[in-house]
């Protein structure tokens, strides 16, 4: 197990002094694209060999991939599970799993991990990788970690030294300039029936990484747009739902819009944030546990834990894009035939909420891949330091984009006994992303009660 020590205690007190914070000096900047992968990552394999070497992503795309199809083909569909984790060997890999995984394997007899040789897939456009070593030297945090100044298009601190730098090299993360996919998501409950939670249309879409736009992200600019246009079940269909989420919350915070058919107008939606149970979801997961985690941090205090190898969920195409949601919802837990696993060093984030702040979660633990900058997993706990809640992004490299799809979702409620699975689009058309932005009336509130018109 890998750990290292990322804050001191002069940065901390630095940083609790709400004193803007530069990222690392030149000379640490020269660390990427060397020992380091030109966004961060270390390029070595771990010295076990279950980890290789990263020797510039899947530049390739598969023979079999007709290009320019919006389903992609799983080009590691050929490996075998190298190792298979079932409640029994739960203490002999407990190092590696999170609590989640842990309390998944221990509950169900039925439930096991399939771990499978691990790929590093990832890499990113030219622009990306240039703004990022350009940001590594300029990029600061600002208003206590809330905001950021000086960032190109780009991870802003590809050497981070406290875990708000982590966390907003997750939300910055790229995912190309947007995308668009027809979607389901589903609960099972504690009795292992499924219901359909929702039937959508999704567009999203991250303006900052717009190659016609120059210069730094601006604070009060949107960084994120997304646009739900709900389908089913029927007492939703015709709702819509759209949100802006701008670099720094304290100069602009969320602006949320909602249409609902019933009432035929567009209102303003402000509860559409932090712990509001997302509807979406049937209720198993907050609107802040989307994608992992989303939105503002002003609620917990995050504190750098290390780097550690874990095993998570990695590479999941045949769940994305060719499984059914009969096939996918099986009593319990998600089908664990459907689910690939991988061992994979990422960043540990702890998030304890703070005095006088209100929030379910009592603290967040989350998981982020050094090489995507992804959150690939996450703990909740509750107010007695109980495990609530545990979520997954189950995650694959869109090779063709290039951009990591994190928008398959899995969000466990060990309190109530359900699960839901977010963004199944293997009976739809896939995922097709964008290669120029809407215009700027498509994510305007008065266009949503148009599109959401029944």
């Amino acid at each position: 197990m890998i750990i290292r020590t990322a804050l001191t205690a002069l940065g901390i007190a630095t940083f609790a002094a709400g004193s803007a914070l530069a990222a690392v000096p030149a000379g640490e900047a020269a660390q990427l694209g060397t020992t380091l992968t030109p966004t961060g990552a270390e390029k070595a394999g771990n010295k076990d060999g279950t980890i290789p070497e990263w020797t510039g992503g899947l530049t390739t795309v598969p023979a079999k991939y007709a290009k320019g199809s919006t389903k992609r083909i799983d080009p590691f569909a050929d490996d075998k599970p190298r190792l298979v984790i079932t409640g029994k060997d739960v203490a002999a890999h407990a190092d590696k799993l999170t609590e989640g995984t842990k309390e998944l394997l221990k509950r169900h007899p039925t439930m096991r991990v399939d771990v499978y040789p691990t790929h590093r897939p990832v890499y990113f456009p030219a622009r990306v990788v240039e703004n990022t070593k350009k940001n590594a030297t300029a990029a600061k945090l600002i208003d206590d970690g809330l905001g950021t100044e000086n960032v190109l298009p780009g991870y802003p601190f590809p050497i981070p030294k406290s875990g708000y730098e982590v966390m907003w090299n997750h939300l910055l993360n790229y995912r190309g300039l947007g995308f668009n996919a027809k979607f389901d998501s589903w609960s099972v409950d504690a009795s292992g029936r499924p219901t359909l939670a929702s039937t959508g249309e999704a567009t999203y879409a991250w303006p900052n990484v717009d190659a016609k736009k120059t210069g730094f992200i601006k604070e009060t600019d949107p960084f994120w747009y997304v646009k739900f246009q709900y389908l089913g079940p029927a007492r939703r269909n015709g709702e819509a739902l759209l949100i802006w989420d701008s670099a720094n919350p304290l100069k602009q915070g969320r602006r949320a819009w909602l249409y609902l058919p019933g009432q035929r107008r567009v209102r303003l939606a402000p509860d559409v944030a932090y712990d509001t149970p997302n509807p979406g979801s049937g209720g198993a997961n907050t609107y802040d546990d989307s994608s992992v985690f989303n939105g503002a941090m002003d609620r917990f205090d995050f504190k750098l834990v290390g780097k550690k190898e874990m095993i998570v969920p990695y590479g999941n195409y045949k769940l994305t894009y060719g499984s059914k949601a009969a096939d996918a919802t099986t009593p319990s837990h998600l089908n664990p035939d459907l689910v690939r696993w991988e061992l994979h060093r990422v960043w540990v984030v702890e998030a304890t909420l703070k005095p006088g702040k209100r929030h379910i979660y009592q603290k967040r633990v989350f998981y982020i891949d050094e090489d995507s900058w992804v959150a690939v997993a996450s703990d909740q706990y509750d107010a007695r330091g109980q495990l609530y809640r545990s979520g997954f992004s189950l995650s694959s490299f869109s090779y063709d984009a290039p951009a990591m799809w994190v928008d398959t979702q899995l969000f466990y409620d060990f309190t109530a006994g359900m699960y839901t699975v977010l963004g199944l689009t293997g009976e739809y058309q896939g995922i097709k992303y964008l290669s120029e932005l809407p215009p700027d009336s498509f994510w305007s509130p008065e266009q949503l009660a148009g599109t959401g018109v029944r």
